[in-house]
């Protein structure tokens, strides 16, 4: 899968008072819910002929939907929730052709699995240490900015360049932006920073959802061989 498929958090925003259990039922409720949808359109994708042919064409649209969610969250939208599962499926439909490739590797259901496993303990690891600490992470928003906005420039640049080094370099700076982006994000939701479920949501499912492509960049260079093209 190239670079480009690393996506822009969320973003930071102001800290407050922690909201209370109601908010992390909702936001966790809901991020399983698209990430159970993203996996069965992935599985989808891996069948479907349109998303092989056209996934710049769903890209457009996953991104206009990103922030069609962006606008109806501001304003506590009814339409926010079905945008958030529209945003998520076209992601999943997207997805599925990458872990088609990766499966048809050296080693590719191990590399899968694996990628599968490591974004499921890297994830739960640092969100419990976020809640249960309660530390406030708001510090590291600016240095979390900088590095993605590194890894996007990098992602692009290389989407020309062809650089296999460059490649793992850029996925392996991506595990650990969108590792910390975990911690800042839970911490918004902890301390209040953002009480939109929705929008607390899709940050967390975006977080998901890029350390998972990393880990597949470098489980998939390191154990596949490289890949099949």
């Amino acid at each position: 899968m190239p670079n480009s498929n690393f996506l822009p958090d969320a973003g930071p925003g102001a800290y407050g008072v922690y909201p209370g259990t109601s908010l992390l039922h909702r936001t966790y409720a809901l991020l399983a819910a698209t990430l159970f949808f993203s996996t069965i359109t992935a599985v989808v994708g891996m069948r479907s002929l349109f998303a092989y042919q056209h996934p710049i064409m769903i890209m457009i649209a996953a991104f206009i939907s990103l922030f069609a969610i962006q606008w109806a969250g501001m304003r506590n939208s009814p339409m926010a929730v079905p945008l958030v599962f529209l945003f998520t499926g076209l992601m999943g439909l997207s997805l599925g052709p990458a872990i088609a490739v990766y499966l048809r590797l050296p080693n590719g259901p191990t590399i899968v699995a694996e990628a599968l496993l490591g974004t499921a303990v890297i994830f739960s690891s640092l969100s419990v240490y976020a809640l249960v600490s309660r530390r406030n992470f708001s510090y590291m928003g600016g240095f979390l900015m900088t590095g993605l906005i590194i890894v996007v420039l990098a992602s692009i640049a290389n989407i020309f360049l062809h650089m296999a080094m460059l490649q793992l370099v850029v996925a392996g700076m991506a595990l650990l932006v969108f590792s910390g982006l975990v911690l800042f994000d839970t911490s918004r939701l902890i301390h209040g920073g953002q009480t939109n479920p929705v929008l607390l949501a899709v940050s967390l499912y975006l977080d998901v959802l890029n350390i998972f492509i990393a880990l597949l960049e470098i489980l998939g260079a390191l154990q596949g061989g490289g890949r099949r093209r």
